[in-house]
C-alpha cells in the first residue's frame, strides 16, 4: 500500500492563500519547507502576480540556504519577473557577492540582462559594489555591454556618482 495521499481539493481562495505562503516562504528563506513542497510536488519555477519566482524572491533577500535548495531542484535562474529584472542583478543590486557567485555557479548569465538591457555589472557598477564588480569582470562579464539607453557600467557607476566603480572601471577601459 501506497502512503501517497490524493492531493484535497482546494477552492481558489484556499489556493491563492497557499500559494501566498509559499512565497512568503522564500522571502524568509525557509530552505527545510521549501524543499519538501519541492519534493511534494510544488513547481520550482512558480511565478507570483508580479512575475517573481520563488528563486527571484529567496535571492533578492539574501537567503543563500534557500536558494541552493530552489537550484538543486532545478530553479531557472534566468527567468526574469514582469518588470524584466534577474536574479543575478537583484543580488548585485543588493551587494551581496556570495549570492551572485552562487547564482554564477549554478547557471545565471554573468552577462544577463534585464529588459531594459542592465546586467548585474551595470547594476553593481551603479551602486559601488566594487567587489561584485571584481568578481563579475574575472567571470567574462562584459564591461561595454550597453542598455536600451547607450549607457555602460562606467556611465551607469557615472551617473549615480560611485566614485569606486567609477575609477575602478576607468582603469580597466582605459
Amino acid at each position: 500500500m501506497s502512503d501517497q495521499r490524493s492531493p484535497m481539493p482546494m477552492n481558489d481562495d484556499e489556493a491563492a492563500a497557499f500559494a501566498e505562503e509559499v512565497f512568503d516562504r522564500a522571502r524568509k528563506g525557509d530552505a527545510v519547507i521549501l524543499g519538501r513542497l519541492l519534493e511534494n510536488g510544488l513547481p520550482v519555477n512558480l511565478r507570483n502576480g508580479n512575475g517573481d519566482t520563488l528563486l527571484m524572491l529567496a535571492s533578492y533577500h539574501g537567503h543563500l540556504e534557500a536558494v541552493a535548495v530552489l537550484l538543486e531542484h532545478g530553479a531557472d535562474p534566468q527567468i526574469a519577473n514582469d518588470k524584466g529584472q534577474l536574479p543575478i542583478a537583484g543580488a548585485a543590486f543588493k551587494g551581496n557577492l556570495q549570492m551572485v557567485q552562487l547564482l554564477v555557479d549554478k547557471g545565471a548569465e554573468v552577462d544577463g540582462a534585464s529588459a531594459d538591457g542592465r546586467t548585474a555589472l551595470m547594476m553593481a557598477a551603479m551602486f559601488n559594489r566594487t567587489v561584485i564588480v571584481d568578481y563579475l569582470l574575472a567571470q567574462g562579464a562584459n564591461p561595454r555591454h550597453r542598455d536600451a539607453r547607450g549607457t555602460d557600467a562606467l556611465g551607469a557607476a557615472q551617473t549615480m556618482g560611485a566614485p569606486e566603480t567609477t575609477e575602478q572601471l576607468l582603469k580597466l577601459l582605459g
